[in-house]
């Protein structure tokens, strides 16, 4: 029986935000729809648990609110990627390239374990670059990255393409 839910229906968007000529992509509106949730949520868990991960990881922030309950009800773990300096006790930082400059992410160092398999989750796939530079973190302390998953891809910006794993998501625009 297919789910007669349609994700799309509940993301908001909400044009020149946080700037002049993007269309933002809002999840809070489908956060706030149990029922809508509750199917992303499931859809997302049937996809990632077929790839028998050991941790699911979330990048900061709204991958936390994507990851923490996909990884809940896979019973598996739950681990952060998140910005500089937010991470308490001993971290692995990887910087990586911006359009305008750098920017680092960090794991703490006992998180993931060698050869763990894991899927890194986000809300929204655009470019891929903060999605690349968190596998490529995963990859130096020795977590095999299995794939990445978001609930939103934006096809037209070609995200996909700069990912070496496999790609899951839930709704895709075209523009």
């Amino acid at each position: 029986m297919t789910d007669p839910i349609l994700i799309k229906d509940h993301i908001r968007q909400i044009p020149d935000f946080p700037k002049p000529g993007i269309l933002f992509y809002d999840i809070s509106t489908l956060l706030a729809h149990g029922p809508a949730w509750r199917a992303t949520v499931d859809r997302l868990a049937d996809a990632i648990g077929k790839m028998r991960p050991d941790k699911l990881i979330g990048i900061e922030s709204r991958g936390f609110l994507v990851a923490a309950p996909v990884a809940y009800r896979l019973g598996c773990g739950f681990v952060m990627v998140r910005k500089r300096g937010k991470l308490p006790g001993s971290v692995i930082p990887h910087s990586y390239e911006l359009e305008y400059g750098t920017d680092t992410v960090e794991i703490q160092t006992d998180a993931v374990k060698p050869h763990e398999r894991v899927v890194v989750l986000d809300d929204l796939l655009a470019t891929g670059g903060t999605m690349r530079a968190a596998i490529e973190l995963l990859r130096k302390v020795g977590a095999d990255v299995v794939a990445a998953a978001f609930v939103i891809e934006l096809n037209f910006l070609g995200g996909r393409h700069r990912l070496d794993v496999p790609v899951t998501s839930i709704v895709s625009y075209d523009h």
